[in-house]
């Protein structure tokens, strides 16, 4: 069973940074491509970033372009979301997510597993 564990989350104030980390196990971790997403209450999960499984390739919402910054370290299974310049409207539960595809999708239903999430709380 694959699990995915992050670390990272929790409160800061606009204008803040927060680095997020999913580590996977009991996979093939650098065969995947891997996502980020984030739901706000009331909301659609949405994507915020994903990487292809060698990290050559990467994309990004709209809303986060030049603030925020995927990357992988195959050797360690993880997988990283730096944020930096927070802003309140970032505030949501983010997920990570793999899929069994080398390449980047922005189709949550497409990816085959997810880590648990954690809260992101960017006050004004």
């Amino acid at each position: 069973q694959v699990q995915l564990v992050k670390s990272g989350g929790g409160l800061v104030q606009a204008g803040g940074s927060l680095r997020l980390s999913c580590a996977a196990s009991g996979r093939t971790f650098s065969n995947n491509a891997m996502g980020w997403f984030r739901q706000a209450p009331g909301k659609e999960r949405e994507f915020v970033a994903g990487i292809s499984w060698r990290g050559g390739y990467t994309e990004y919402a709209d809303s986060v372009k030049g603030r925020f910054t995927i990357s992988r370290d195959n050797a360690k299974n993880t997988v990283y979301l730096q944020m930096n310049s927070l802003r309140p409207e970032d505030t949501a539960v983010y997920y990570c997510a793999g899929g069994s595809f080398k390449f980047i999708t922005t189709t949550a239903r497409t990816y085959d597993y997810w880590g648990q999430g954690t809260q992101v709380t960017v006050s004004s």
